[in-house]
């Protein structure tokens, strides 16, 4: 399809004689993946669709209860503070953005009037702003009213570094003015061809003013919000329990017409993946369970007794590894894995060049995630336009042990090879889930044919996973030498995704180890390029520039990337949701219904 076969189906598209979904189809048949082509209705201002799910009660309520496990169990109800996606899950259940994604990319109005354009005024030409308008009539769960003063408060709350949030990033380098009660204009310091970032998705949601006010900066952890939400979302907060139990109920006065549908809402916290699949597909128990990283032939088990489904939505989510290039046994300054220390071992190249070659990819795809994902050896991997085509991968012992050989690490007596007094020995932790174990089981045997000695280390997911900073054994502290688990690309666009990368967003005790950059490494190369996408206008050149980013990172073998991963949920039959792989499972909860 050329350019002027493109402008002319986007003329239909604006005429009305050809539907959005239609033009995503046709660009999806000549390889232009979803979310593009939805950007490229947005860059020719067509207007965004108004629902994503055929929405069929006439009325809200009378639905009863919804009961939804997430068995790594929420900890948090403040949407600044969830590093974890099971905090992110049960934040978005009370607090809203201006703007959420869909299953198609495309990008969905919940607290802003409409989604901005260059048509409606809402997008400046020259990529240096963007302009929001905002729903009026929209109260907190307290009747307060929603304002553009709450906006602007966010906006300041989450771009104070003494507050630490998990979200400082897309916040930091912006400014945000009041225009009127229900109008706020974003202003960048320079064209920025990806603005639908502040207020939007899982880092958008908008706190109150009036409740956070007193709370901000190094006061922000003793805000009675982060456990007790009163947010402007369809369920209100009636009890939480950190680590187990969310209990809230319809929002009566929701702002969208006919929902919720359920009079109240249950979240369990807690169990293990298989049990809450075992819950929700033959016992039917509850609604609907999280992430069913579970082997696919025990899924295909449960599917039988026909109570329930899989709901398996594609997303550029990806399960990998990452090794530590710095110390994580020896403490500085009251920190461990600190970028003052080097690792002992794993800052060799060498060794992480061995350990890529280790990774039966293809065999954990094939016996143990099936449906739930692609193996891969690129961080990104959707969009299509910004994955690598150069990274490949390859399972190979000999080559790891001709690389370690090499590079002067010998085999002991005992088998482990060692150099200079330094052993090939690691701690390899992730959180307890059976898929994870058995991957981890995978990479421990072919290491040991290698020479290299593989402690397994397991952590309960709700530890793991948590925003505590007091705890020693969270992915962000990384206090081991490999670990692995998914991180979930929350927009149709790589560049936040990658901040995983960049040099400013290392993990620290000054942020409370609430950086998005866990692996601590930095390359001065992958920061000059992932500043340089943030202000290229121009698509093709911004997507390598991104790609150039992965590419650095996974070359480095400090990334091990395993699987592209789809988003696997389990809902009962009759249950009708609406789900996006570029977004929190509840993003467009009030949705959801009976059939």
């Amino acid at each position: 399809m050329n350019e002027s076969e493109i402008r002319g189906l986007v003329a239909k598209v604006k005429q009305g004689t050809l539907s959005r979904r239609a033009f995503i189809r046709k660009a999806a048949a000549v390889g232009i993946a979803a979310p593009i082509a939805s950007q490229i209705l947005v860059w020719n201002d067509v207007a965004m669709a108004n629902a994503t799910l055929d929405y069929k009660p006439t009325k809200a309520g009378g639905g009863g209860p919804l009961k939804i496990l997430l068995w790594q169990a929420p900890t948090l109800l403040n949407p600044h503070f969830a590093s974890g996606t099971k905090d992110q899950i049960a934040s978005r259940i009370f607090f809203e953005p201006l703007a959420g994604w869909d299953r198609d990319g495309n990008l969905f109005p919940f607290l802003a009037a409409e989604v901005p354009t260059k048509q409606n005024g809402g997008l400046s030409p020259d990529g240096m702003s963007v302009t929001w308008k905002l729903k009026q009539g929209v109260t907190w769960h307290d009747g307060k009213p929603f304002t553009a003063d709450d906006v602007v408060f966010t906006w300041a709350y989450a771009a104070d570094l003494a507050t630490a949030a998990y979200t400082t990033g897309s916040y930091q380098n912006i400014k945000v003015d009041k225009i009127d009660d229900h109008t706020v204009k974003v202003i960048f310091k320079a064209p920025t061809p990806f603005w639908a970032d502040p207020f939007v998705g899982s880092v958008g949601l908008i706190l109150p003013k009036h409740h956070f006010g007193d709370y901000v900066g190094a006061k922000s952890r003793e805000a009675p919000g982060n456990l007790k939400p009163v947010g402007t979302g369809p369920y209100r907060f009636v009890e939480f329990k950190p680590g187990d139990l969310i209990k809230a109920e319809r929002n009566p006065d929701y702002h969208v017409k006919n929902q919720p549908y359920f009079d109240t809402l249950e979240v369990k916290g807690g169990g293990d993946a298989v049990s809450a699949a075992r819950a929700v597909l033959q016992t039917g128990e509850y609604d609907y369970a999280w992430n069913m990283q579970v082997e696919e032939e025990v899924l295909k088990r449960m599917e039988a007794a026909g109570k329930g489904k899989l709901d398996v939505t594609p997303s550029g989510n990806v399960e990998f590894i990452i090794l530590n290039t710095t110390d994580p046994w020896t403490e500085v300054d009251g920190e461990r894995s600190s970028v003052k220390t080097k690792h002992p071992t794993l800052s060799d190249p060498a060794v992480r060049r061995a350990l890529n070659f280790l990774i039966d990819r293809d065999a954990i795809q094939k016996f143990i995630y099936g449906r739930g994902g692609v193996a891969t050896a690129s961080f990104v991997n959707a969009p299509k336009q910004f994955k690598s085509s150069k990274l490949k991968y390859e399972f190979d012992i000999d080559k790891a042990n001709k690389i370690l050989d090499d590079a002067g690490w010998t085999k002991g007596a005992d088998g482990i090879r060692e150099k200079d007094g330094k052993k090939l020995k690691y701690v390899f932790q992730t959180s307890t889930n059976a898929p994870r174990q058995k991957t981890q089981a995978i990479i421990k045997q072919a290491c040991q044919k290698a020479g290299i000695d593989i402690e397994i280390k397991a952590v309960t997911a709700s530890v793991f996973f948590s925003s505590d900073a007091g705890n020693p054994d969270t992915y962000s502290k990384f206090y081991a030498d490999m670990e692995m688990y998914n991180t979930t690309q929350p927009q149709p666009d790589p560049e936040r995704f990658l901040n995983q990368c960049v040099s400013w967003e290392i993990a620290n005790k000054d942020n409370k180890w609430l950086g998005r950059n866990v692996s601590r490494y930095s390359d001065p190369e992958a920061d000059k390029a992932y500043k340089a996408a943030q202000n290229e206008l121009d698509p093709v050149k911004r997507a390598a520039l991104l790609i150039k980013v992965d590419e650095i990172f996974c070359e480095a073998n400090v990334f091990l990337p395993l699987l592209s991963r789809n988003v696997v949920n389990a809902g009962v039959n009759s249950l009708m949701v609406d789900m996006s792989g570029w977004d929190v499972t509840t993003w467009n909860l009030g949705s959801w219904y009976r059939g």
